[in-house]
């Protein structure tokens, strides 16, 4: 390797968990909505436009990440991310809708069509491989005192299987209590999301991944030895090295200059994928040329074929505020104390404040060794409160008059009862 070449860790999001999404989003797989205790749940054929539109995010996400820190060890869930905000976008309405909407490249989808589509996904994502676990949870924390309405709660309970809970904001437990549901559901990978409740905060919408995965054919742990990792400052590393030969599904892209290799967990449902420049060429060249069209295209030429394979043992943690990528994407509006407009997610005339987003957190981990991977990702959207701008809506008897500012003559008066 050269040295512009970089650490394994940001090949990581190439390999991860938007992976998961493409080898299972493509087959023709079916989901369980969830049920509301009532009836029977209603079967549906999941949404592939919604797995298009999460791989587009995901990809675009992980671009404006790169421009901020590059050269730097990178690991994201755009799922868990996309789950979050598609939850929160039941709260948005007008131009705030849309701007999330297009953010997330869900374009030409109604409300109810992205709801249905991410239940299904969330169904067709549930594995039966005893080698493989995967858990997505979801959970909504709202201060007591915040009148939010019933559609908008209900529609994240029904379709994404939210917990909700309605809690005081002002109680020190109220920290503890949402970051152990933040524990429990990674498995204790994120022991905890949040360091402290803002007075103005009044809701949390969460999302939680859990994924731990067993090589479909594990590494002898005889044969890991420590070999030289050459970094991108040109500087080398000495890491534990895993070896084996296999099958594997394998592509190489002699115009792009890379070298790529699918590594099976389990039944071979779900994958690690591997893209690795040549000598010649370097991460950010190749990272300059990814995009979500290129990686399906890409992603269908793998081919069985015999290989020596050579990979480090790594572990990262990775966590980062999503505002500014966010908002680079389209999403600034949802963002502006101002301008936000989450009519849907509460009374705002009885709350007499605006409702906007005012953190994206995030935070994902991995590990991976000789007997497969495990990883967690959680994503914490923040919605605060701020004060509404002054209303004026002139439904009653008015007094009105037409006035020339330059030299202060009323041109006209008048007075509305009857309009």
């Amino acid at each position: 390797m050269d040295k512009k070449q970089t650490t394994i860790g940001t090949f990581l999001y190439v390999m991860g968990l938007v992976s998961l999404l493409i080898c299972t989003g493509c087959s023709n797989l079916a989901a369980l909505l969830p049920d509301d205790g009532q009836n029977e749940p209603e079967t549906v054929a999941i949404n592939t436009g919604i797995v298009t539109a999460n791989t587009r995010f995901g990809f675009d996400l992980f671009n404006e990440i790169r421009q901020a820190e590059p050269d730097k060890n990178i690991f994201i869930s755009p799922l868990s991310v996309s789950i979050a905000l598609a939850m929160t976008l039941n709260g948005a309405s007008g131009e705030t809708e849309q701007a999330m909407t297009n953010t997330l490249q869900l374009q030409g989808l109604d409300s109810e069509s992205i709801n249905v589509g991410y239940a299904g996904l969330r169904g067709a994502l549930q594995t039966s491989d005893p080698k493989v676990t995967l858990t997505i949870a979801n959970s909504l924390w709202a201060r007591q005192d915040v009148p939010f309405n019933q559609d908008f709660l209900q529609r994240n309970a029904e379709y994404f299987e939210a917990e909700i809970s309605t809690l005081d904001f002002m109680d020190p437990n109220t920290l503890t209590t949402i970051n152990q549901w933040v524990n429990t559901n990674t498995m204790g990978k994120i022991p905890k999301i949040l360091d402290k409740i803002n007075s103005d905060l009044v809701l949390f919408l969460i999302n939680a991944i859990y994924f731990k995965g067993t090589w479909q054919t594990e590494f002898d742990p005889a044969h890991t030895r420590d070999g030289t990792f050459h970094l991108a400052t040109g500087n080398e590393k000495q890491v534990p090295m895993m070896t084996r030969s296999g099958g594997y599904r394998y592509y190489e892209n002699y115009d792009d200059m890379f070298q790529a290799i699918s590594i099976p967990y389990g039944d071979g449902r779900m994958s690690m994928y591997i893209f690795l420049p040549y000598r010649e060429s370097d991460l950010n060249t190749f990272l300059n040329s990814l995009n979500s069209e290129r990686w399906e295209n890409w992603t269908t030429q793998f081919h069985e074929q015999e290989i020596f394979l050579s990979m480090p043992e790594f572990k990262l943690e990775y966590e980062k505020t999503l505002n500014n990528p966010l908002q680079s994407l389209g999403m600034e509006i949802a963002f502006a104390p101002g301008m936000a407009d989450f009519s849907r997610m509460a009374d705002l005339e009885a709350l007499g404040k605006n409702l906007y987003i005012g953190e994206v957190l995030h935070k994902a981990v991995v590990e991976v060794n000789e007997e497969g991977s495990e990883a967690a990702a959680v994503t914490s959207i923040e919605i605060r409160a701020t004060s509404l701008p002054p209303q004026f809506i002139a439904n009653r008897p008015f007094f009105f008059a037409i006035r020339d500012n330059e030299t202060g003559t009323v041109l006209f008066i008048g007075t509305v009862v009857d309009p």
